[in-house]
């Protein structure tokens, strides 16, 4: 049995017949932002089979064109959900209030990729005592694995979201658990935020009863989609009782580059009985300031970070009409969706830290989160056509 809670949104396409990838014509995408705000960075996502021809096994190959200057732009093939297909091309671009912007998708090879395209990057991290860890640009974040419950100096159980506060846009990880010195800042930030047991920014779990049901730390990871634009990868909890219900959990996480919101898609698999509701949330820790937006389906907490060191900002945005209530539990602030069967439970959950200089305040912090929200609840529109 499925759970579903939150809807992932997609761009709406309006499609053109003709092959794609037919000898000789190119196609070609008008690319929308249909809110009266500029949308930085946006990314859009072309599904693999939108148009005759577009099959999985040609976005590997295609080359993407800005129509007007002429130049080639970073794509990248996703296999979003690790069928070994890819089902998705994405690419980057900026957008004014309103614009119409023009591409064309030359079929072909694509240039190879160099280390510096990367603004994404996430991997297993058997030396941090099997955490998962990813990252882009902006921000950084982990997640608990097995080895860390049975850790002898400072065991934990959890399936909380725990973040890293980075001020650089380089990819940080690897070079944080080589020198192991990450909970002092050297320049580029450092591990000051402790998730511990609460839900961290954006963690998840069953309600039931009244009560909140989480995962202990997950079991297997896997990466499906490395980067250079996004990264997609899942992280498999094994079985655990909610309140008299056996649920068992495969989380699949998607962070592109330049964006401060990861989205979270939980698929839920429950033996017997009825479907449960999905629970997330924000730590709740003393001293922050937390607000809540029914309406628009946001929580937004501002806290200061430990050590003199700034403030975070952290943020969940969940869809507004699946949204049944939100309560407070074990030291978090909690967005309960409905009870729901067969579709994946979605949300999304993201933070800024002032330090890094680039979100300041919290009354900048709301307006990012307002922002994110409503291009979740505004996709861009894509036309595709031959010529």
């Amino acid at each position: 049995m499925r759970l579903s809670s939150l809807i992932r949104p997609a761009a709406s396409l309006l499609l053109a017949a003709g092959p794609l990838f037919a000898a000789g014509p190119s196609t070609r995408l008008a690319v929308t932002n249909g809110l009266d705000r500029p949308r930085v960075g946006e990314t859009v996502a072309v599904p693999s089979g939108s148009a005759p021809g577009l099959r999985a096994e040609d976005l590997a190959k295609v080359a993407v064109v800005d129509e007007a200057t002429g130049r080639p732009v970073l794509s990248q093939a996703v296999d979003s959900d690790g069928d070994g297909a890819h089902d998705v091309l994405v690419f980057q671009a900026d957008f004014a209030a309103g614009e119409t912007k023009k591409f064309v998708l030359r079929p072909g090879e694509r240039a190879a990729y160099r280390k510096e395209d990367f603004r994404v990057y996430g991997r297993f991290a058997r030396e941090r005592y099997d955490d998962f860890l990813w990252e882009n640009d902006r921000v950084a974040h982990r997640m608990y694995g097995p080895a860390l419950e049975t850790w002898l100096a400072e065991p934990l159980t959890s399936s909380t979201v725990d973040v890293w506060c980075k001020r650089t846009s380089r990819l940080v990880i690897n070079d944080w658990l080589m020198v192991d010195d990450y909970h002092r800042d050297t320049g580029e930030g450092a591990d000051f935020y402790s998730a511990g047991k609460s839900r961290g920014a954006g963690g998840s779990g069953v309600w039931k009863d009244g009560r909140l049901f989480p995962a202990r730390n997950f079991r297997q990871s896997r990466v499906l989609a490395p980067g250079p634009i996004r990264l997609v990868f899942e992280l498999t909890y094994d079985a655990w009782d909610a309140g008299g219900a056996k649920v068992s959990e495969v989380k699949r996480v998607t962070l592109d580059a330049g964006s401060r919101f990861n989205r979270f898609e939980s698929i839920y698999s429950v033996e017997g009985g009825s479907p449960v509701a999905h629970a997330t949330g924000l730590k709740k820790p003393a001293g922050s300031a937390v607000q809540v937006d029914k309406a628009a389906g946001t929580i937004r907490s501002w806290e200061p970070v430990k050590g003199d060191n700034g403030n975070l900002g952290l943020a969940l945005v969940v869809d507004a009409s699946l949204l049944a209530e939100v309560v407070e539990a074990d030291g978090n602030t909690l967005a309960v969706g409905r009870p729901s069967a067969g579709k994946p439970a979605i949300h999304w959950a993201g933070s800024a830290w002032d330090r890094a200089g680039e979100v300041k305040s919290v009354e900048q912090w709301d307006r990012e989160i307002a922002a994110f929200a409503e291009k979740v609840r505004s996709p861009l529109k894509i036309d595709v056509s031959n010529p």
